[in-house]
């Protein structure tokens, strides 16, 4: 049996005996379309939102509009979304002064090409646009303390804005639940203390810290309650189908905007599924196969539907190499992953390190799976990190040699798996 697989900007065909496979976990994504199209669909919302007034409304004698964006590593059409967004800001004041800020994170800035790729010519050319930088202090200050006791510290261009928007798309999150929401302002805008506080090793341990679920979620609790800090006004979130079509669109006040998404993701993302020997994932193909980092999101899926001591083969381009310097040294610093998830949750809230909370997970991965990786990544740096590295899935599968029975996730990121126990 042919299946045909997202891996980077293309497809990847693998053939598996069809009496090995257990099942397909596919989401009901791929099965959307825009209703009346994709522009349409975006121009109601903003302006028959969730809850509050529509946009233009909220615009009128708002001086200081900052629109909050999503960086490249993020498929959020801004291209799409953006026009319309701004189109409506404008239509409530023509003479706004408008900053997309465009929400890092602690990742990389973005090249030129990205920035252009992500937004498009005309609004990088023409719109005032600013980068986060979560680890420049001077770009940031505190607003206040959230749950957890954790000090908030956000860019201060938020703060000078008079209505304070912020755009997003919504899927399931390995530990807050779902995206989108105000994972815009953390972590989003956030400075780097506060980002490692809501990613702390005790909140990534927690139970509730898992795909799907926003209720008792610690690091949801924080994110959410950061917005209320921050003094967000209005966002705008999108559901994409597997070709990264917008298919719903949610506006309006924070939390019902997001509430009202997830309800509707989750309706089309979470499947049941019985255990499987085998499991094979993908991260969702570009651009969130770019590395390892962002690899480990499709795997936490296959975490779900693997059996204990199974091996999970994760497709993943991978095209930016491991894609943190941090993230890699956590992983190549220890003897064993075990070592690995003893070591980080040892550590407190303050001694938080750079993307330890990817490593936490993928080390809490390879101590309960095998997994290999079917990568153009290099064999080394695969290695390195304690996964195994194959050229294909057909030579993944000799290496396991067990004819064990194959659960096939071809989307690991979009989808909620409720496994059987």
């Amino acid at each position: 049996m042919e299946i045909r697989l997202p891996y980077g900007k293309e497809e990847l065909a693998i053939e598996l005996p069809r009496e090995r496979i257990k099942g397909i976990l596919s989401t009901s994504l791929g099965e959307q379309s825009p209703p009346g199209g994709e522009c349409e669909l975006i121009e109601r919302a903003l302006a028959s939102p969730v809850a509050g007034p529509p946009l233009s409304e909220m615009a009128r004698g708002r001086k200081e509009v900052v629109i909050i964006t999503s960086d490249h590593t993020r498929p959020l059409p801004s291209k799409v979304t953006l026009p319309p967004t701004l189109k409506a800001v404008r239509r409530g004041n023509p003479h706004a002064e408008i900053t997309i800020l465009m929400a890092t994170g602690y990742h990389r800035a973005p090249t030129r090409e990205e920035l252009e790729d992500k937004l498009g010519q005309e609004i990088t050319g023409e719109e005032r646009i600013l980068i986060h930088s979560a680890r420049e202090k001077e770009q940031m200050e505190v607003v206040g303390r959230l749950p957890s006791g954790q000090e908030l510290a956000i860019n201060r261009a938020a703060l000078k804005a008079d209505l304070l928007l912020a755009e997003g798309f919504i899927e399931p999150h390995l530990f807050a639940g779902f995206s989108g929401g105000a994972k815009s302002i953390l972590p989003g805008i956030a400075g780097q203390e506060s980002i490692f506080g809501n990613h702390c090793a005790e909140f990534i341990a927690h139970p509730r810290a898992r795909t799907g679920i926003l209720t008792g979620n610690p690091i949801q609790e924080d994110i959410r309650a950061a917005a209320r800090l921050a003094g967000l006004d209005f966002i705008l979130n999108v559901a994409l189908n597997s070709t990264h079509q917008v298919i719903g669109a949610f506006a309006g006040e924070p939390e019902a905007a997001h509430n009202k998404g997830c309800e509707y993701v989750e309706s089309l993302t979470r499947v049941k599924s019985p255990r499987a020997e085998i499991v094979i994932t993908t991260n969702g193909g570009y651009p969130l196969d770019q590395n390892i980092y962002q690899g480990v999101k499709g795997m936490t899926a296959a975490e779900a539907a693997c059996q204990k001591g199974g091996t999970i083969i994760a497709i993943s381009r991978c095209s930016d190499g491991h894609g943190s310097d941090d993230f890699y040294q956590e992983m190549t610093g220890m003897a064993s992953p075990e070592k690995i998830w003893e070591e980080i949750n040892k550590r407190s809230r303050k001694e938080t390190r750079p993307d330890q909370w990817q490593a936490q997970i993928l080390a809490r991965i390879l101590s309960r799976f095998r997994v290999i990786m079917v990568t153009g990544a290099p064999r080394n740096m695969v290695e390195n990190m304690h996964l195994e590295w194959a050229p294909s899935v057909g030579e993944a599968l000799k290496m396991i040699d067990s004819g064990g029975k194959i659960t096939v996730i071809p989307d690991g990121v979009g989808v909620i798996v409720d496994a059987d126990s």
